[in-house]
């Protein structure tokens, strides 16, 4: 599980790296810019925006963020697709 001050600390690092977030679904979201995620005030939910849309995730089901190295060209997966 994520907390909501994991992913500030990732949101504010400076220089911004860009950061994977792993779902326990199997589901991943690349995070390309800080305004692209947010935390709800309790901590419970995040929203991240992508090409997709808005997406509501529970802070229990992120397993894992990831900083990315390097070029990324990757964007989110669902799992199977």
């Amino acid at each position: 599980m994520a907390t909501r001050e994991q992913v500030r600390t990732m949101q504010t690092s400076q220089p911004f790296r860009p950061f994977l977030v792993k779902l326990a679904d199997s589901r991943h979201f690349l995070i390309t810019h800080p305004e692209l995620i947010s935390c709800s005030a309790n901590g419970r939910e995040m929203v991240i925006h992508d090409d997709d849309g808005m997406h509501l995730i529970e802070m229990l089901l992120v397993v894992e963020m990831v900083p990315q190295t390097g070029s990324v060209s990757a964007r989110r997966k669902s799992g199977g697709k």
